[in-house]
């Protein structure tokens, strides 16, 4: 069940922001970034519809996949301690961004307490986001984090109103791999143990369609490893 909740202080939020600040609006298809790694920091944005991920780079060129942001969720906060953005905000389908002057939003701020607040709350939630996954991959198996994986991201989908009983990925397994400090091939394993275990199953050749029987069933798999651990 959606949770409602959420839904209403999502919906709230960007109505805050639309009737207290200046906002452009952009349709961005699957693969556009709207900002870059070492680019000037001058905007906040905030996802309207659609998914994005963060993805950094190394010195030799690799990409790691930090975070996914959906609707509701605030992208660049990494560019205001050093005035320049640390990673890609790429697109992964069809989405619709709002960008806000960070000038604007500080103005605004002086005035809006419950702007200011909802830019408090919008960094708090990115931190625990960040904490909990790097407490997944430090210390979950595989199958764990899979699963966490999955279930996270139809929590999301669920709190912004949308079906969780069926999901289509839109990143490819290496993507889920990088971002979980995993393997493609670990990946693939993980998502066929879990199909087999009927937490999943896959819909039509292309595997990236998948049906979720529980979601609460994944996150206690999750639970249950984190658990041990303590």
């Amino acid at each position: 069940m959606p949770a409602t909740g959420t839904g209403d202080r999502i919906a709230e939020a960007l109505q805050l922001v639309r009737g207290t600040l200046p906002i452009t609006r952009r349709v961005c298809q699957p693969g556009t970034a709207i900002y870059e790694a070492g680019e000037v920091f001058r905007s906040l944005h905030i996802v309207h519809a659609g998914v994005f991920k963060l993805v950094t780079r190394s010195s030799d060129g690799r990409e790691q996949v930090t975070g996914l942001q959906f609707k509701g969720d605030w992208l660049g906060f990494d560019g205001v301690a050093s005035g320049r953005h640390g990673a890609d905000a790429v697109a992964i389908d069809t989405s619709e961004i709002w960008t806000v002057r960070y000038e604007d939003l500080l103005r605004a701020c002086a005035t809006q307490p419950a702007l200011m607040h909802l830019m408090h709350v919008a960094m708090s939630r990115e931190m625990t986001r960040d904490r909990d996954m790097l407490l997944s991959i430090c210390t979950l198996p595989a199958d764990a984090r899979v699963a966490g994986f999955l279930q996270q991201w139809a929590s999301a989908l669920a709190e912004r109103g949308l079906r969780t009983d069926q999901i289509t990925l839109r990143m490819t397994r290496a993507e889920i791999g990088n971002s979980l400090g995993m393997k493609l091939e670990t990946v693939s394993r993980a998502l066929s143990r879990l199909a087999r275990d009927g937490l999943i199953a896959f819909c039509g050749t292309g595997r990236r369609d998948i049906t979720i029987p529980d979601v609460d069933a994944l996150g206690a798999i999750a639970g249950r490893h984190a658990a041990t651990l303590q």
